[in-house]
């Protein structure tokens, strides 16, 4: 029986792996291995450990000679038990170790959120898969596991994955959400529950921006919200355009976590217990850079087109409406007309710089539908901008 398989594909070595490397074949393994890498010498090398059952200490051995030759080398496709032992090993921090993974079916599953980087469905009563928009999102997923764990130490309720899977050709996390329902829903089927949704997503929202993050942990928003003005700028009246950009740089830095991407299909009643997912965009920064995101999901995306907020959060635009204006409200702790138009303008100078930016970038702007719905926001800016010196 082959132990071993290999071809040049792409112009990468991939060399597979089959059955059980131990010591009484791993002379003969590796003298097929050296055979494949020197009849191509100096291409990349891939290990498929699909059909890989086990390897010993001796198998490890020509890993790590291999590694020599390929410092770049990677082992794809391990199943759980070959991966506990290089993980154990410590190959999972010398090299790139990929698990194999199940395959999921999304067809026919139900929608329950929707964010930047993919898209949430229910796979059955118990459990939901994100899958993610970038067909080579492995390092987001860890990233956002990741996240997520940090979050959940720092005491925000939160959804940790435990399953990465394949779903066609994009990767998934999967996260166990028993019987949740999302706020979106709530709202779009309970609204007698409109004022219950408010308070839980402002009090959930108050203990995000209530958090301290150690130095380090998570990215600062303040980068990427500069990059937004940096961008828009050259699309308003010059000097709009430079007030905009020094308005954003005197953000200071922040300590304190923000979502990045909080509205209320990310918030999930489980049980009795509200929980925050859809972690990927987490980060630290002022929670002015918040509201913007929070502005845009309710409002801003909907402006031109008020059925835009019914296909996205699943009801309408009135609600919309109203639960942004409760959420700042109950937010602020106040009925002071004038405190709320004041978050809710520099809410919308950040939001409103986002959508610009977006809309171009992925849009054809020689539509009139599209260059009507930007005029619209740079006319709005515009006059924000010239209206307010400071965003906090």
């Amino acid at each position: 029986m082959d132990i071993v398989k290999s071809a040049v594909e792409q112009d990468t070595i991939r060399i597979s792996l089959i059955g059980h490397i131990d010591s009484g074949n791993a002379a003969d393994v590796e003298s097929e291995v050296s055979s494949c890498v020197d009849a191509a010498p100096g291409l990349p090398i891939v290990v498929d450990a699909e059909k890989l059952e086990y390897i010993s200490s001796a198998g490890l051995r020509i890993l790590l000679r291999l590694r020599k030759k390929s410092p770049d080398l990677s082992i794809i496709n391990v199943s759980s038990e070959v991966y506990e032992i290089l993980d154990m090993t410590g190959f999972t921090e010398m090299m790139t170790v990929e698990k194999a993974y199940k395959t999921v079916s999304i067809d026919g599953c139900e929608v329950i959120g929707t964010g930047s980087n993919g898209t949430i469905y229910r796979i059955n009563k118990d459990n939901v898969v994100k899958v993610y928009n970038n067909a080579d999102a492995l390092d987001d997923i860890r990233h956002e596991r990741e996240v997520a764990r940090k979050a959940l130490v720092l005491g925000i309720p939160t959804a940790i994955s435990y399953d990465i899977v394949k779903v066609g050709e994009h990767y998934g996390s999967v996260f166990e959400l028993l019987n949740a329902k999302s706020f979106s829903k709530i709202l779009a089927t309970e609204p007698d529950k409109f004022e219950w949704c408010a308070e839980e997503f402002v009090k959930l929202l108050k203990k995000i921006h209530a958090t301290e993050v150690p130095e380090g942990q998570l990215r600062s928003i303040n980068s990427t919200v500069e990059k937004w003005a940096d961008f828009t700028k050259d699309y308003l009246p010059e000097d709009v355009g430079q007030k905009l950009v020094a308005m954003i740089s005197a953000v200071p830095e922040d300590n304190h976590m923000i979502h990045g991407d909080y509205h209320t299909k990310n918030v999930e009643l489980v049980g009795d217990e509200v929980l925050l997912i859809d972690m990927d965009t987490l980060a630290v920064g002022n929670p002015i850079f918040e509201f913007g995101s929070i502005y845009n999901a309710f409002i801003g995306f909907s402006e031109y087109n008020h059925e835009q907020v019914m296909r996205f959060q699943g009801f309408d635009y009135d609600t919309a409406f109203r639960f942004w204006r409760e959420t700042v409200r109950l937010y602020l702790g106040t009925d002071d007309e004038e405190q709320i138009r004041s978050l809710e303008d520099r809410s919308r100078i950040i939001g409103y710089t986002r959508l610009i930016r977006r809309s171009i970038r992925r849009n054809d702007t020689s539509n009139p539908r599209i260059r009507e719905e930007l005029e619209m926001w740079k006319s709005e800016l515009i006059d924000l901008v010239k209206k307010y010196d400071s965003l906090i």
